[in-house]
C-alpha cells in the first residue's frame, strides 16, 4: 500500500509541474499579447488626502505620463492611487486607467476612475498581476502595502522572474531605506551593488519623466 501510495504521490507531482509549466506559458503569452502599450505602476498610499502637496504631484505625474503615451496602472483605491488613476484620464484620451482593486476593511470598492479593473482577493495574485502588465514602477509615499509593493518588485528583478524595468523613487522620504539598504545588506554581502541599478530615487515629477522618456520612446519605436 505504502509503495502504491508513492507512485500517486510521484504522479501527482510531475502533473502539477507540467501544470504549472503550462499556466507560466500562458502567463507570457498574455503578457507578449497585452504588451501594446507603454504601462507604469504607481504605487502610493491610500490614506494620503485630496489637496495635499503629495496627493497634487501624484495626479501631475500621472497626467505628464499619460501625454507622453503611457497607460496608469494603480491598486485602483483612494488617496494617492485615485489621484494617479485620475491623473491618467485627464493626460490623455489614448491612456488608459488600470486599476488592481483588493477589498480591505478600509477600502471596499474601486475608485472612479479607471478605464480598466482587475479585482484581487489576495496580496500575491494582485503583486504578480502589477509586475505582469507593467514596464515601469514608480513608488511614491506610502506605508507598509507601498513598501512591500516595491521590495517585491526588486527581489523579483534580482532573482530574474521578471525583466529588469525601472524602479523610481519619488520623495525624499525613500532617502533612509536606501541609506540603509547600502549601510546594512550590501556591507553585510548580503545583495550586490549591481540590485542597485534599476533603482533611481528623484525628488520632482520632472525627473520621472526625463527617466523614463527615452523607455517609453524605445518601447513604441520597437512596434
Amino acid at each position: 500500500m505504502q509503495i502504491k501510495d508513492e507512485h500517486i504521490r510521484k504522479f501527482l507531482s510531475k502533473k502539477i509541474g507540467q501544470l504549472n509549466n503550462i499556466v507560466a506559458g500562458l502567463d507570457s503569452l498574455v503578457t507578449e499579447i497585452g504588451s501594446d502599450y507603454y504601462r507604469v505602476s504607481i504605487f502610493g498610499s491610500a490614506r494620503i488626502k485630496k489637496n495635499t502637496n503629495e496627493y497634487n504631484q501624484v495626479y501631475e505625474l500621472a497626467k505628464k505620463l499619460a501625454q507622453n503615451k503611457a497607460d496608469i496602472v494603480t491598486g485602483g483605491g483612494p488617496g494617492l492611487m485615485e489621484a494617479a488613476n485620475i491623473g491618467a484620464k485627464d493626460g490623455s484620451l489614448d491612456s488608459k486607467s488600470f486599476g488592481l482593486h483588493i477589498d480591505l476593511p478600509f477600502e471596499t470598492a474601486p475608485n472612479e476612475h479607471l478605464d480598466v479593473t482587475f479585482h484581487h482577493k489576495k496580496f500575491s495574485s494582485r503583486l504578480d498581476e502589477f509586475m505582469r502588465i507593467s514596464h515601469a514602477v514608480i513608488v511614491t509615499p506610502g506605508g507598509i502595502g507601498t513598501i512591500l509593493e516595491l521590495l517585491y518588485t526588486w527581489q523579483l528583478i534580482q532573482v530574474d522572474h521578471i525583466t529588469p524595468r525601472p524602479i523610481i523613487l519619488l520623495g525624499d522620504m525613500w532617502d533612509g531605506l536606501v541609506d540603509w539598504m547600502k549601510a546594512e545588506p550590501l556591507e553585510r554581502d548580503l545583495i550586490n551593488k549591481s540590485d542597485f541599478d534599476n533603482i533611481e530615487t528623484v525628488q520632482n515629477i520632472n525627473d520621472v519623466i526625463n527617466i523614463l522618456q527615452p523607455h517609453i520612446e524605445k518601447f513604441y519605436n520597437s512596434k
